[in-house]
């Protein structure tokens, strides 16, 4: 059998190369993305950066631990305590101490913090140039390899929240760059002034006296040796990039797995069935039908052998590309690379093998069951039956996708709008229809080929024909086409509609007529000024968080905004379900539906942002919406927040120009920006999906590419397998033109077929994501990506019409009488 495979590998090596090229690909597709999966499971190991030279280190803690009945639960803290004058004056009995505080600055144009410079000992600033800033008005910045200020230099600094301490200073010294802050030191007296809370305290004493002191002071940490490092600036920002890059490229795996196993399995199928008259043949010179099966098999797995190992090469030289490119966009950190990792490409060798295998298995069963008689058919006629099996399982795997996206909107319709659900449940649909093709292709391709059909010509007649009577190619360049237009519709499409409803939901919530702030603490000159401005409502608010324990296990943490309830009723429509904002007060919680305690009146257990444990009263809920609708509390409970968001309201009867020109005269005075609600809403709602979709983008670009080539691979595979159609059209009159033409036609209204296809499929998804807004009380339309969809439509049809031509242009070079003459 492997013999007579090779012989056969020879002589149709056209089919088999189409074969060896998806499956080689589709292999590297896995190997790749699985060799950057890999690389998102550790983090590096790093040292101590910021107290790199401190043997103790005493910080607030910012985890919330707490036991429950399955064990301690954890949970981020958005406003630790700093730490306590008692607590710091003990200390430095102890033994020598630096308080360390940390503020946000910001110089010529770049985002820095501040800090006293006596805690410069306790990390890793030395002098390179200069001395120590002695008086007010001095400051040591860091130094670039010798880019920069330098010792002399008069530079401005701002400080947000702190105008009063904006203003020009004197260059007196300068420190190396570190690749974890930019650092602008002050004299300890002016930083103290700036930012009186103590961040952290540097402490050069024993370790047990430390612990000793620090046990009487709740929610205080105790570092030494590698524990320092939780006194860095963002500790976890490496595992917390890692977690983003992980989640982006376990769906690339997601997407670019099921798009490579779809296409391997449906080339190897398409294989088998073009060479139906060949295992005729082999019936009539005697071969059984388990024969026949053999050698489809052993074929298979010479392609398959080859194909995955050449894939795993090629999987492996393309990965580092992946991971610089990730970082390139800025959707890795910059240390990231490939690692050691082989599993991956054991798992694309093996599962690129099996697939080859699986595709053929199913193929072989029909062509061990082709008749002796088709061997002597001078036209192998397309019935169009689709195997009972494809039938059966492209229908189960549709309506298990309908049934999905069915139960989440009758259950949970926010479910819908997360992000592993919106990604892995259109697969499902696609799967089903994409299995379904062959059913779908024939009504599809004489219905967009009706108009054509009878224009002046034989073109439009011939094409519509051909793509309506052969099927099982039609369906096999098609369903390329249909899987990337319902992927680019279905992905990006689902995106764009969520952030234009986030925005507008974000538009209806608020009821203000201008707003600023949004991105760190507020001047308090500003709030204080806007306070006083005649004919407005100003409410200033603090960003904060809340934690609550909900089913005794699972601690699940709330964004929250803390403001006065009077100024918030006057400058927000909260989307409310039940109670009043009015009856808001510092015993009491606005919640949304989300939270397992949700009646009014009801008593609930939260943790506050400083880690606090109080007991609130459920004042009122508000709809669940899209997800951004958290939690409000009052002033009170925000753990000590800085305001860092104010929404001001025109009273009516008052003069607006008037009111907003007092506003931007206190923000040009307070360096803060005040901007119409539109304005604010498009700036921190945008609708261009940021990461989300720059990631999308990138997986969706791989697996489209590979889908083009596919697409490509099987186009050329179809029309060199019909060069005798071709020259019996020569024979009957048709010039070499006219038959390049009807190719190029045939091909176009494939891809058109496949479009239309892929388009309902998308149509679909987006109408499952627009019920779920609904079902949220949110109104807002449908966003199709039409220059997406459209790029991608106008790539698949370029690549089909050239797959297509130049096969046709290299075939017709022969003599028609010689190739219609000529026998398999």
């Amino acid at each position: 059998m492997l013999s007579s495979a090779l012989r056969s590998m020879r002589t149709r090596w056209v089919t088999f190369v189409g074969s060896f090229v998806a499956l080689a690909l589709g292999a590297g597709l896995l190997a790749m993305t699985g060799l950057a999966l890999a690389a998102t499971f550790d983090a590096p190991d790093r040292s101590p950066e910021r107290f790199a030279a401190a043997p103790v280190v005493v910080a607030p803690s910012d985890t919330l631990r707490v036991a429950t009945s399955v064990g301690e639960r954890t949970a981020r803290l958005t406003d630790p305590r700093p730490v306590p004058r008692d607590l710091a004056d003990g200390l430095s009995a102890l033994g020598p101490t630096a308080e360390d505080r940390t503020f946000p600055v910001r110089t010529a144009g770049t985002d820095a913090v501040g800090h006293p410079w006596s805690v410069a000992a306790a990390t890793p600033y030395r002098l390179l140039s200069g001395r120590a800033p002695a008086r007010e008005g001095e400051v040591v910045v860091t130094a670039d390899a010798g880019r920069g200020p330098r010792a002399g230099d008069r530079i401005r600094i701002a400080v947000p929240g702190a105008s009063a301490a904006t203003g020009p200073r004197t260059v007196v010294g300068t420190v190396a760059a570190t690749d974890f802050e930019t650092a602008v030191f002050f004299g300890d007296a002016e930083a103290a002034r700036i930012h009186p809370a103590v961040d952290a305290v540097a402490v050069h004493a024993d370790a047990d006296a430390v612990r000793r002191l620090a046990r009487a002071f709740p929610g205080m940490s105790v570092l030494t040796g590698d524990d320092r490092r939780r006194a860095d600036p963002d500790p976890d920002r490496d595992s917390e990039a890692l977690t983003a890059v992980n989640a982006l490229l376990g769906t690339a795996a997601g997407i670019t797995g099921f798009v490579s196993v779809f296409v391997v399995a449906s080339t190897f199928s398409f294989a088998v069935a073009q060479r139906r008259r060949e295992f005729g043949l082999l019936r009539t010179a005697g071969a059984t039908p388990g024969q026949v099966r053999r050698t489809v098999l052993a074929e298979a797995l010479v392609i398959g052998t080859l194909a995955s190992a050449a894939g795993c090469l090629l999987g492996e030289a393309a990965a580092p590309l992946l991971a610089r490119r990730l970082v390139d966009e800025g959707l890795a950190p910059d240390w990231f690379a490939i690692g050691d990792a082989t599993w991956p490409l054991h798992t694309a060798f093996w599962t690129g093998l099996a697939v080859a295998l699986a595709g053929a298995a199913v193929s072989a069963h029909r062509a061990g069951r082709i008749r002796p008689v088709e061997a002597l058919r001078d036209a192998v006629v397309d019935d169009g039956r689709m195997p009972p099996s494809r039938a059966l399982l492209g229908a189960a795997v549709l309506l298990t996708g309908l049934g999905l996206l069915g139960w989440s909107l009758l259950t949970d319709p926010g479910d819908v709008l997360k992000r592993k659900a919106y990604i892995l449940q259109p697969m499902w649909i696609i799967v089903g229809c994409a299995l379904l093709a062959p059913l779908l292709v024939r009504p599809s391709a004489r219905l967009l080929t009706w108009f054509p059909a009878r224009l002046p010509g034989a073109t439009g007649l011939l094409a519509r024909q051909n793509a309506s009577t052969s099927v099982r190619r039609t369906a096999s360049v098609a369903a390329p086409v249909l899987i990337t237009v319902a992927l680019a519709g279905s992905l990006l499409g689902t995106v764009a509609t969520i952030d234009e409803a986030r925005a507008t939901e974000a538009t209806a919530v608020s009821g203000a007529d201008f707003v600023a702030g949004g991105d760190g603490p507020l001047d308090p000159r500003f709030v204080q000024r806007v306070r006083s401005v005649p004919g407005a409502v100003a409410s200033a608010s603090r960003s904060t968080g809340v934690t609550v324990l909900e089913e005794g296990t699972a601690l699940i943490s709330s964004e929250a905004r803390a403001a006065d309830p009077a100024a918030l009723a006057a400058t927000a429509r909260l989307p409310l379900v039940a109670g009043r904002l009015t009856d808001l007060d510092d015993g009491s919680v606005v919640v949304n539906e989300e939270w397992e305690t949700r009646t009014v009146g009801e008593h609930v257990r939260v943790w506050l942002g400083d880690g606090r444990a109080v007991s609130l009263r459920v004042a009122a809920v508000m709809r669940t919406g899209t997800g951004s609708n958290g939690v409000y509390v009052t002033p009170a409970n925000a753990a000590g927040a800085a305001v860092d968001r104010v929404d001001i309201k025109v009273r009516a009867g008052a003069d607006r120009s008037a009111v907003r020109a007092l506003l931007e005269k206190a923000g040009r005075d307070t360096a803060t920006p005040v901007m119409t609600r539109d304005a604010w809403v498009a700036a921190h709602h945008p609708r261009t999906g940021g990461s989300t979709r720059a990631g999308l983008l990138l997986i969706l670009g791989i697996a489209l590419l590979y889908t083009g080539i596919a697409l490509a691979n099987t186009q050329a595979m179809s029309t060199s397998d019909r060069v005798r159609d071709l020259a019996v059209l020569r024979l009957t009159g048709a010039t070499a033109s006219q038959v390049l033409r009807l190719v190029a036609v045939e091909a176009l209204m494939v891809v058109a077929v496949g479009a239309v296809l892929g388009g309902a499929v998308a149509g679909l998804n987006l109408l499952g994501v627009r019920s779920a807004l609904a079902l949220l009380a949110v109104s807002s339309p449908v966003v199709v990506p039409w220059a997406a969809v459209g790029a991608v439509l106008a790539a698949c049809a370029v690549a089909a019409t050239v797959s297509a031509v130049l096969p046709a242009l290299a075939a017709l070079r022969a003599r028609p009488v010689e190739v219609a003459g000529a026998r398999e």
